[in-house]
């Protein structure tokens, strides 16, 4: 067990760089504010990478889903990589000087889930960035039991910020025996992309994908998909995927767009027998036939979010850590903090896949930032649930 040096190991600096959801509005501000003191209990990390993600773009949209969920003000940011400066004194297993990241979801420890080893089902889940303030800044602090340490030899801070959104793929990927089958892949966004790397990483004998967008289509190519549908140029997307697939309907397909079309397209993809995983979330009710896309399939369906904590992590560490699966073609750029609206425009634009923040680079300055009306107003992202994001 490490042992925590005596005395404290404050960082040299009282105030700090943060993107804010000041109030109840649209946008986001780059704010100077002070630096957290870590509780008994957490640790104090100096954030060197921290990742944008979907649910980030909700709150600087400030949708019905922020505007029901968000308490401002609130720093955001729930993927990062960093090294710790400073611990609580009742922290016993993490010391200054380490590398760490840390699981998003801080669970309560005490509910059925968590003492049953199903902590990604805590109903009292507190989300980093999300019901407290997170990583996009120069300092977070977080609690001892959701940290998790990188060797920085083998992961640096720009993959190791991506582990904790590559653990979804893991994490969905690994409810089924891919290997020597055909997997379909609808949506091709961050972690339908991460799957595509898994699961060919896996041994799937063919990987299919679609998506709308251009750009990430050509990531999927990066991938490794096999072949690439842009759903806009078919009418029958399932008729795609069986001629692709030999006149065979797939055996496994992973729903991770949310749009209701693929919903729909995923149980009639799937061949007889097969496997449909549902991952994205619908922006409204979907309605479907049970009869005729499940039951008389006789369809295998599972549901599901997040990670399984801590055990997709140990997989994700290995896959990363070994070159099994290579994110670096989805790191579309690497931006200061103080360049935030950029990052913000590029996800908005979907020319970006990852977009990875350094808060300590160059010296900051206030920045405001805003939606522009069409990004505030095409209501592209799918509409997020209760747990508010993956």
């Amino acid at each position: 067990m490490p042992r925590r040096p005596a005395g404290r190991h404050r960082p040299p600096v009282q105030t700090m760089w943060a993107i804010r959801k000041r109030g109840p509005e649209p946008g986001l501000a780059l704010e100077e504010v002070p630096v957290p003191v870590p509780g008994d209990d957490e640790v104090l990390v100096e954030v060197e990478a921290a990742s944008v993600c979907g649910t980030d773009l909700h709150i600087f949209r400030w949708d019905a889903w922020a505007r029901h969920r968000i308490s401002p003000p609130l720093t955001l940011g729930h993927e990062f990589a960093g090294t710790v400066v400073d611990v609580g004194r009742s922290v016993r297993h993490v010391v200054p000087g380490e590398f760490v990241s840390a699981e998003s979801h801080v669970t309560c420890g005490g509910c059925f889930h968590c003492r049953t080893g199903r902590a990604h089902m805590c109903e009292h889940t507190q989300i980093l960035g999300v019901d407290r303030d997170g990583a996009f800044a120069q300092f977070v602090a977080v609690p001892e039991s959701v940290i998790w340490k990188n060797d920085r030899a083998k992961l640096p801070p720009e993959i190791a910020t991506l582990q904790e959104p590559f653990g979804n793929a893991v994490f969905a990927v690994g409810r089924e025996d891919v290997a020597g089958k055909t997997v379909a892949i609808l949506g091709c966004g961050p972690v339908g992309l991460f799957s595509i790397g898994i699961a060919r990483a896996s041994g799937a004998g063919r990987v299919l994908a679609s998506d709308r967008t251009p750009f990430r289509l050509g990531l999927a190519e990066r991938m490794g998909v096999h072949a690439a549908l842009d759903v806009r140029e078919v009418d029958d997307v399932a008729a795609w995927f069986v001629e692709q697939n030999e006149g065979e309907h797939p055996d496994v397909v992973f729903e991770m767009s949310g749009a209701a079309a693929a919903i729909v397209d995923s149980f009639r993809i799937a061949r007889n027998g097969g496997r449909v995983i549902l991952f994205g979330i619908p922006a409204q009710p979907v309605e479907l036939d049970v009869a005729e896309a499940l039951i008389f399939k006789n369809l295998t369906v599972s549901a599901v979010s997040g990670r399984e904590v801590f055990a997709t992590w140990y997989k994700t560490r290995w896959l990363l850590e070994h070159g099994v699966v290579d994110l670096r073609p989805l790191i579309t750029e690497e931006l200061e903090l103080a360049q935030f609206e950029r990052a913000f425009a590029l996800l908005e634009s979907g020319e970006a896949c990852k977009i990875v923040l350094h808060p300590n680079g160059a010296p900051q300055e206030p920045v405001v930032a805003t939606p522009t009306a069409e990004a505030h107003m095409n209501g592209h992202l799918p509409k997020l649930g209760r747990w508010a994001h993956r």
